[in-house]
Order: structure tokens, then sequence, then C-alpha cells
């Protein structure tokens, strides 16, 4: 099988992860892992339209409590590093939707398998939230962060605990790195308990998802899985093309789970009807720039429908095809329909999922998505296929006036990972280490 340097080909409607090749799937990786992580820059100010902002700390601190521990032990099982141990906690970090790399960018170090310590040369998020002044600053590098890295690394083992050796508030201003934190494990510690919403995250149809080991192709090298020796400056390029593929799927599952941990946390807190209010305004924003961050990333030619359907196939939302079933299917020049079928994020027992106002306020994201490849699609509802639940054409009217972006949008690209520019790195073809540590920039 051939694989692809990128997406810039013809439109595949058969396409799949296995068709890219390793380079191509560790940069769509990372841009996968951003979705994930700019979330709450969207979803923070839904809370603020109802709560101020302790409140917003408090459902940041619920969702992240409730599916971080889940997603933590998935990706360990899915490349083969389950363990209770410090270096287990730091190749999690290193593979978590709240740590992309270059845009956070943790510098890790395993002093043994009882004690480890990270800086964060380069905090996107702190970067983000600084502006808004010094309470802003505590509330996410103290409120948040003490219980949610602690919620995180008792996944591996519940005496673990995250110290703080300094963090911001930066004194002096702009001061380097960030952050400075140890990572310990002290049988003296008490084990913490899980938060009460874990468990019913871990009760969800997304969270019992088997975990699905990556196809084989001709392309060769990398790591099978990260059961060997922790690696300070491991990369996804490092990973085989099977690992990788494995690897996204939970990527886009981690997406998925933090999403049903902060709509737990809107609807106990404000009820069902505010969260599902909030839940397509999230999508928005969040669905709107990642599609046109992935246009770039994966070298989608072009504004057609063509690459309209290039786009959808490549955005996390509709991703792993064990949970979203997306058939797509370019028509013409100006047309492309796409299908979701009966698949089980349909068939979760609540409205806690990216999809489940599909038919109603969620056809914005739709619009969103499709109008970051060409401002003048629209999205248009069809009469659903035999085993599909819901249809759509998206058409591109060339003497339409451009569609204006969504105010969700526009409130995502507050942050610097809106124009973030990774690098590109490559793939490991032989077992011995390369440093290769990018300085973050931005575009």
């Amino acid at each position: 099988m051939t694989v692809l340097p990128d997406y810039s080909g013809p439109f595949d409607p058969g396409f799949r992860l296995e068709r890219l090749s390793r380079g191509a799937l560790a940069v769509l990786g990372r841009e996968w892992l951003l979705h994930g992580h700019l979330q709450d820059r969207v979803g923070v100010p839904m809370v603020l339209e109802l709560g101020g902002r302790q409140e917003a700390e408090r459902v940041a601190i619920e969702e992240w409590a409730a599916a971080s521990p889940i997603y933590s032990v998935r990706m360990q099982e899915a490349l083969g590093f389950r363990g209770d141990t410090v270096s287990t906690i730091l190749k999690n970090l290193q593979l978590d939707i709240g740590a992309p790399p270059q845009f956070m960018d943790f510098r890790l170090r395993l002093i043994d398998e009882r004690h480890g310590e990270f800086e964060l040369a380069h905090c996107g998020a702190l970067l983000d939230v600084e502006p808004m002044g010094e309470d802003w600053v505590r509330g996410m590098c103290h409120t948040i962060e003490d219980p949610t890295f602690d919620a995180t690394g008792s996944a591996t083992n519940p005496r673990a605990r995250f110290l703080p050796v300094h963090r911001p508030p930066r004194v002096p201003p702009g001061r380097t790195p960030h952050c400075h934190w140890r990572v310990e494990i002290s049988d003296a510690a008490e084990p913490l308990a899980p938060h009460p919403n874990q468990a019913s995250v871990a009760g969800s149809l997304l969270a019992r998802l088997p975990i699905t080991s990556g196809r084989l192709s001709a392309e060769p090298g990398g790591l099978d899985g990260y059961g060997g020796p922790f690696d300070t400056d491991f990369q996804l390029e490092d990973l085989s093309h099977a690992a990788l593929q494995t690897a996204l799927e939970e990527v886009a599952i981690q997406s998925h789970l933090l999403f049903r941990g902060y709509l737990l946390s809107m609807s106990d807190h404000y009820g069902e009807p505010a969260a599902r209010s909030a839940g397509p305004r999230v999508l928005v924003g969040l669905a709107g720039l990642t599609a046109g961050r992935l246009r770039a990333a994966m070298n989608v030619p072009g504004d057609d429908a063509a690459a309209i359907g290039r786009v959808l196939q490549l955005h996390p939302t509709f991703q792993p095809g064990s949970y979203v079933g997306l058939d797509v299917e370019v028509t013409g020049p100006l047309r492309v329909r796409f299908g979701f079928t009966d698949s089980p994020i349909f068939r979760e027992t609540d409205p806690l999922t990216w999809l489940a106002e599909l038919g109603g306020d969620g056809d914005r994201a739709l619009d969103a998505v499709v109008q970051a490849v060409n401002p003048r699609a629209r999205c248009v509802p069809v009469p659903p296929r035999e085993g599909e639940r819901h249809a759509y054409e998206a058409v591109i009217d060339p003497g339409a006036e451009p569609a204006r972006e969504e105010p969700e949008v526009r409130l995502a690209r507050f942050s610097g990972g809106a124009g973030f520019a990774f690098h590109r790195l490559g793939v490991r073809t032989e077992p011995d280490r390369r440093t290769r540590r990018p300085r973050p920039v931005r575009r």
C-alpha cells in the first residue's frame, strides 16, 4: 500500500488514517492534541455567562478530573506501558491533550521510578491567560492545576503527587521556564479517591470502546509501542506506522471524553438545558478553528467540494471510526454529501456528546467546518440513507456572499494556539536517540 505524505492528492471516499505516512500521522496527531487542549478556550466563556470565575474553575476541575484518569489508562494499554511508576506518569504526559507538544513544551526528567520533575519552557496556556490578570493566572496555575494534575497521576498510582517548585504568576515578569514541578510517589501520601464524575464518564460507550491495533503498512521503522524506557525526547514520529494509528484513535477519544466531562459538570451545576445549549456553541468554535488548521497542516489543496471532503475525513470530532461513523462522498465540484451512520455516539444514553444536537443547533458546527474551507459553503439536511442517523450536503454557491465567521470561532482565536506553528520532525529509522527540541513559534 502506498502511503501519503499529506492529503494533497485526489479525494478518496474510502480514505482511512492508514493511508497517511508516519510523518503525516505525527503532524495530524499534534493537531488533534491541540484540538482537545483548546476546548476550554470556548467552554470556559460559556460558563462565565452563567457564573463567575470561581464557577468556571470548578467546571474545569471537574471535566479534567473526570476524563483524564480514564484516557490516561487507555493510552497506557494502547501503547503497552501500563504501570504504577513515575516513568508511566511522564509517558502519559507526552501523549495527553492537556500537554500538546511544542505548544505546551514540557521538559521531563526521570530521576527514579518514584521521583521525576518537569519544567515548561513554553506554556501556551499561560500566555493565553496572563493578559487577563493575576487572578486568572492563579486560578489556572494553582486552583485548577493542583487537583487535576493529581487526578491524572492517580490513574497510574493513587499515591502520586505533583508538587510545585515554582509556578506563575511569574516573578520577575517574563520568567522562564514558565514553571517547574516535581512528581513523587510516596507511601505516606493518602491514596487519592477518584472524582465522583469519573464513574459517570467511565460508564459511557465511549470510555468502554475496545482499544484497536493499527493496520500494518509497507512503511518500516519506529517503535511498536512505548513499553521500553522513558525517553525525555519522545516525539510522535518515534512510533511505528501501526502504533501511530492506535495513538491517534486514542487522542480523538481523549477529546470526546473531556467534552463529556465538561457537559456533565455543566449539567450538574446549571441543568441539562444549559449544558445542551452550551455544547453546540463550544463545538462551533473549536471545530471551525481546527478545520482551518487541518487544511493548512495537511496541505489540502483548493476550496472546492473535494477539499471540504478531505477536511471532514481528517477532523477529530468525527473520529475514531469505531465511535463516529461518517461517510463522505463528493457528488460534484461544488457539492459533497456526508452521512453519519448509526454508530455508538448516537447510542449513548445521555446528550453528553459532540453530536447530540445534530438536527438542531449542532448543525451550525457543520457550517463552521465547511466554511473554514470555503466561506460560500452551506450545509443543508438531506434524507438519510439506510443505516444513517443524519445526512447533509455541503453546497458551494459561487454567487453567495461569504459567510461571516461565527462568534464562537472568533472566541477560539483568542488563544495563541489558533495561529501556533508546529515544527515537523523527522521519523525515527534507527534505535539511537536524537535530540530534536524545536523552539515554539507563532504564525
